[in-house]
């Protein structure tokens, strides 16, 4: 039973918990060199207790991460014995088996000791631009097996006691490419682990070891609480659904994900048993990416005020066969699964649950990365590599239209600005705008996808696509139409050429490449659509023609 806390007390530690991930985050965006992490917050930062269960999270922060990183302290102690950690060190690691999911996602791990005893970690996620590999960017499309998608790291102390070991950095920067941006980006991950030890040695000060422990294990217990009485208002039965992936990048043949979740009393069970095989190219979403997932649906449909922690995850199980693409092989191929896979894993959840929770789910949106990566080399020959991943169009659901150009579900970040684009590469945005007419009407219609532009400045390059929904759209609910699929187009002006979900093609100077992301699918019959809705849709342009 949770040791009695002042419930003033107990709210007041809670929120100065919750003030260290977000301060977290602000060191970690402001000291970052690469675009992706210090314009679009492609990271997390979370607290956990000494045993690895998840305290507290950032509010602004990425799902997948954070489902994942409800794993990995607790890996991260399976490797490490406890008692030789020390103050001051920070472990970095990227391994899968360690709660992982795709290497270019780089944990730093940094134990927090109190009067000499352990007593949390500060845990951070960033995500590299390279971690190595056989493409740039370390997206290699063709890749069939984890070894060509870049360099695993075990949890190695790259700082001890708090300095720098040079050989283990040595190693790491080695073998990435943009070493002074990676090298960077690793010391802002450790900066920002250090002002999470000096606030929580303030709390610990201030409210003493004992109750703030005691708030810990009062957190847990509150969220265990909630989440299971949300599952108990839910009505028994197993229901089943599936929904299929575009393609694994080697083969164009669609690739099944299917669910049989269970509801029984307070309790939620997730089998993946009829998906299928792992894939030959790198979709494979690992069980940690998997269980994620399925953790983010289930807070969302059925508890999104509940304090997310370790406590809400107790009473869901989740179980996917080992050799599947919900539970690969260690040497599977997994760069695209821990967004696109997990992504999809989400649509078929909601798909299955629609008919009991029809007021709470949301129709398909953008469920993949939209990820477009240019390669290449500058005029003075140093190398560069962008990464952007593209927004679209959210789902209707049974109360409002989708939003317009955003991310959705799992995903969190922010647009790279064009300002910024164009100051970091050799490329310039041509056009950037919502396309009309990409949301799947509906009683309710399907919000906007985004249109971009990008003309490349360098004598030449490459692109690499990983994305999905370019042959499967976003579903609609209820009679609501599928909105439009995901599509890029290599310079549509002249010999326009169309770019598969997942392939790498050679660019040449001027050569433009046009990204436009999904639409959202519709909720409802679309004759349903109220009058002024309709007349909106065409004053706004987001229709260019009455239904």
């Amino acid at each position: 039973m949770t040791t009695p806390v002042n419930p003033i007390t107990l709210e007041v530690v809670r929120n100065g918990i919750f003030a260290i991930t977000e301060e977290m985050r602000v060191i970690l965006m402001r000291s970052a060199r690469a675009p992706i992490l210090k314009e679009a917050g492609d990271f997390s930062c979370v607290i956990t207790d000494a045993q690895g269960r998840l305290i507290a999270q950032g509010s602004k922060d990425i799902a997948i991460h954070l489902g994942v990183m409800a794993f990995t302290t607790k890996a991260f102690l399976e490797r490490i014995e406890p008692s030789t950690l020390h103050p001051g060190d920070v472990y970095y690691t990227n391994a899968p088996g360690v709660g992982g999911n795709h290497l270019p996602d780089v944990k730093a791990i940094r134990p927090v000791f109190f009067d000499e005893q352990l007593v949390a970690f500060a845990v951070n996620l960033a995500h590299w631009p390279d971690i190595g590999g056989a493409q740039p960017g370390s997206y290699y499309t063709r890749a069939t097996e984890i070894y060509q998608e870049g360099l695993q790291i075990p949890p190695v102390p790259v700082f001890q006691a708090g300095r720098v070991d040079p050989m283990l950095l040595e190693l790491i920067m080695s073998n990435v490419r943009n070493r002074d941006e990676r090298e960077g980006d690793l010391f802002a991950q450790f900066a920002c682990t250090e002002i999470a030890d000096r606030r929580l040695q303030e709390i610990f000060n201030q409210h003493g070891h004992e109750t703030v422990l005691g708030c810990f294990t009062h957190f847990l217990e509150e969220s265990d609480r909630r989440m299971r009485a949300a599952i108990e208002a839910l009505p028994d039965g197993t229901y089943f659904g599936e929904d299929y992936l575009d393609g694994d990048g080697i083969n164009e043949k669609p690739v099944k994900l299917a669910v049989y979740i269970t509801i029984e009393g307070d309790r939620a069970v997730f089998d993946f048993r009829d998906s299928d095989p792992q894939t030959a190219g790198p979709l494979n979403a690992t069980y940690f990416m998997t269980s994620s997932a399925v953790y983010y649906a289930m807070k969302a449909l059925v508890g999104p005020d509940i304090p997310p922690n370790d406590g809400c995850y107790r009473c869901i199980e989740v179980k996917a066969p080992y050799g599947s693409v919900t539970n690969p092989e260690p040497w599977a191929p997994i760069v695209g699964g821990n967004h696109e896979t997990t992504q999809r894993i989400v649509d078929v959840i909601f798909q299955v649950l629609a008919p009991i929770m029809p007021d709470k789910v949301v129709a398909g949106g953008t469920t993949t990365a939209g990820l477009l990566i240019i390669s290449g080399k500058r005029d003075n020959g140093s190398p560069f590599i962008f990464y952007e991943v593209h927004g679209g169009g959210e789902g209707a659901q049974a109360f409002r239209d989708g939003a317009n150009g955003i991310r959705v579900h799992m995903a969190n970040t922010m647009n790279t600005p064009i300002e910024a684009i164009e100051a970091e590469y050799p490329l310039r945005v041509e056009a950037y705008h919502l396309i009309p007419d990409s949301g799947g009407l509906g009683q309710y219609r399907g919000g906007l996808g985004l249109h971009r532009a990008y003309r490349l400045l360098s004598p030449e390059g490459q692109a690499t696509t990983m994305t999905e929904h370019t042959i499967t759209p976003p579903y609609g609910l209820f009679g609501g139409e599928p909105g439009r699929r995901f599509r890029v187009t290599l310079n549509p002006q002249k010999e326009a050429r169309r770019i598969r979900g997942k392939e790498t093609v050679d660019l040449k100077q001027d050569d433009i490449i046009v990204v436009q992301g999904v639409g959202g699918g519709g909720y409802g019959p679309s004759d349903e659509r109220q009058a002024d809705l309709q007349e909106w849709d065409l004053r706004e342009g987001y229709v260019t023609e009455k239904d």
